[in-house]
């Protein structure tokens, strides 16, 4: 048994075993249906005919050793943090001078968003790019979800998500490195700027917590905007609205009852299936479904890495452990950490950037016209580029002489 205090990082490869292939394939075939009104598409949630579709694709065609071999590409490996098992991958660069970069997923998500970005961020010689730009990238699994799951005690929440990450970055020999995330990735990464200042040269973010608008803007704070801030700012109370009205179910069940939740969802994989797919297709720039947006070979490799760790439960339980933590509702602690915010038009909210500049040190703000939540999966060329170039001003900036405060550019 490995001890809470063992530094230790132990090689991993990724081989399940046939068995649990075996007993996924029974329960496909042995799946239970429910009934369906007719003609309501996905306002209801997931329709039945396409999600008879999809699993009739997982069960005959989709092919979990081929998605397991492309993830044993990468150099994988497991540390015992705080007392729970952390699973990530560390794929160093080619260039010796590469920047150190940790990109952490959300959920519903998984490592498995970054399969497409991985390898033009650390070899980008190799992918037409500048190999200055070159980073040692570090994919981390958070605590509770897929292969670093299932946690065993409570608490793991932002905070303590992003001290076990800055201690994994410190066992890996990368004391000053940069930060990357969306969804509860963004949360995490947004914490190790806040919190270690000092050893985080830059945190790029594709969704950033809590800076949309969420009550109705007055007229005299619409009057005190731009044209186009004011404009933004009406669109986003809207959508924040439309998102209360229509799509915070699934957060108030994980954020009070993930226990509950998760005897239906490690039961039946039709229903693991389902959880997630809804927020591929709502939260995606697609339209009709979500393979518009994200192969569906890559989205059902996502939905492999909870069903087959059982970790629907415990990858829910950081709802519940951010909305029960001390300072749940109190305003968020600036950071002083240079941060890039890159804004895809389909995500969950429409950031404000007065609203963000009141606690970030905001110094790129990228505006993009197409993509969603997952941009990793969507647009990884958009996501590789403004990452890029993030941490490339942010190097020029300090050969220039400048320090965190100063502004590096804002791209529209």
């Amino acid at each position: 048994m490995t001890s809470p205090h063992d530094a230790t990082i132990r090689p991993f490869v990724l081989d399940i075993p046939q068995s649990d292939l075996d007993d996924l394939h029974a329960r496909l075939d042995l799946t239970r249906w429910p009934d369906e009104l007719p003609g309501v598409g996905w306002e209801y949630g997931v329709p039945r005919d396409y999600l008879k579709e999809l699993v009739r694709y997982w069960r005959h065609t989709y092919d979990w050793r081929a998605a397991e071999a492309r993830l044993n590409e990468w150099p994988q490996f497991t540390t015992t943090i705080d007392g729970t098992n952390i699973h990530f991958a560390h794929i160093r660069s080619p260039e010796p001078d590469a920047t150190p970069l940790i990109i952490t997923h959300g959920w519903p998500g998984s490592i498995v968003e970054f399969l497409d970005v991985v390898g033009p961020l650390t070899d980008p010689r190799a992918h037409g790019g500048d190999p200055a730009d070159a980073f040692h990238v570090v994919v981390p699994s958070i605590p509770g979800f897929g292969l670093s799951g299932p946690t065993r005690d409570s608490g793991w929440e932002l905070r303590r998500v992003g001290a076990a990450f800055a201690e994994l970055m410190d066992r890996l020999g990368h004391h000053r490195f940069g930060a990357q995330g969306g969804d509860w990735g963004a949360g995490i990464s947004r914490e190790l700027g806040r919190a270690f200042p000092d050893r985080v040269i830059g945190v790029h973010l594709n969704l950033l917590p809590g800076a949309h608008a969420s009550a109705e803007p007055t007229p005299e704070e619409l009057a005190a905007l731009s044209p186009r801030e004011r404009e933004n700012t009406l669109a986003s109370w809207r959508r924040n609205e439309e998102w209360t009205r229509e799509r915070l179910g699934y957060a108030v069940l994980q954020m009070t009852r993930p226990q509950t939740l998760s005897y239906g969802l490690t039961d039946s994989p039709v229903g693991q299936l389902a959880w997630i797919v809804e927020k591929f297709k709502e939260w995606t720039d697609s339209d009709d479904r979500p393979e518009d947006a994200v192969d569906r070979d890559q989205l059902l490799t996502n939905v492999m890495l909870y069903w087959l760790t059982g970790t629907a439960g415990s990858s829910a339980r950081i709802y519940y452990e951010r909305a029960h933590a001390d300072g749940w509702g109190e305003p968020v602690q600036p950071s002083t950490a240079p941060t890039a915010l890159a804004v895809f038009p389909r995500d969950n909210f429409i950031p404000l950037r007065h609203v963000a500049d009141r606690t970030e040190n905001i110094v790129r703000w990228t505006e993009f016209d197409r993509g969603g939540h997952f941009a990793a999966m969507e647009e990884p060329d958009l996501l590789v580029g403004d990452v890029r170039a993030f941490f490339r001003e942010l190097r020029q900036a300090r050969s220039d002489g400048g320090d965190r405060g100063v502004r590096v550019g804002d791209a529209v």
